[in-house]
């Protein structure tokens, strides 16, 4: 049964197409800090970037045939039936309609969103819904790009990961997650060259790709 006091995290993203890069520094991720789920939520229009060359259904398969095997993951496709911009704070708004003012709830990002996070819409009530947990890379600066910017995330830092879990909102925790040179970009360039992409992402996702003739 679902422990409503139990931290629940959030991983969202195009998966265009997911691969190692996304779920191996999460599972690190889980171990270090103890999270027994993580919801991977793949969204539809993104506002940020270009459209995904995968349908909405190819990319939920894909994601349900690379968690198939992996139990830490759960998949939910809220995002997959809107067909409008998929704004996080939106959907982190509902998350919390949901849950309720006590849950404790945290959103999964990368270092590089951290940095361009205040473009984000309504970035600034985000951390009202849920904690952000940074997945760090090497070589990417911890200093925000502008001095207000800097002064928001050290009001909100913590290194006590317990935080998370005791409190319902409003911590950002950098962890030390390993870092995979992988990008979806490099997948779909090497498989248009025709090139191997087996150590990049899971056999089952690959088999997939292949039956369905993505990426060419």
């Amino acid at each position: 049964m679902d422990d409503m006091n139990q931290l629940q995290a959030l991983f969202g993203g195009t998966f265009d197409p997911v691969h190692y890069g996304h779920l191996l520094p999460v599972e690190a991720l889980a171990e270090a800090i103890n999270l027994e789920r993580v919801i991977i939520m793949p969204n539809n229009v993104p506002p940020h970037r270009p459209q995904p060359e995968a349908t909405s259904q190819q990319r939920k398969t894909m994601l349900a045939l690379a968690i198939n095997d992996r139990p830490l993951f759960t998949l939910d496709e809220r995002e997959l039936q809107r067909d409008t911009p998929s704004y996080t704070a939106e959907t982190l708004a509902l998350w919390r309609q949901e849950s309720g003012p006590a849950r404790p709830l945290a959103f999964i990002i990368g270092q590089d969103s951290l940095l361009s996070f205040p473009t984000w819409y309504r970035y600034d009530s985000i951390l009202s819904y849920c904690h952000l947990i940074v997945c760090r890379r090497p070589g990417y600066a911890l200093e925000m790009r502008d001095a207000t910017h800097q002064r928001w995330l050290e009001q909100h830092l913590t290194t006590d990961a317990r935080e998370l879990h005791t409190l319902p909102a409003g911590k950002i925790f950098l962890a030390q997650t390993p870092w995979f040179d992988i990008s979806a970009t490099q997948i779909r360039q090497r498989l248009q060259q025709n090139q191997p992409c087996d150590d990049l992402l899971p056999p089952a996702v690959l088999d997939y790709i292949v039956q369905q003739g993505l990426y060419r």
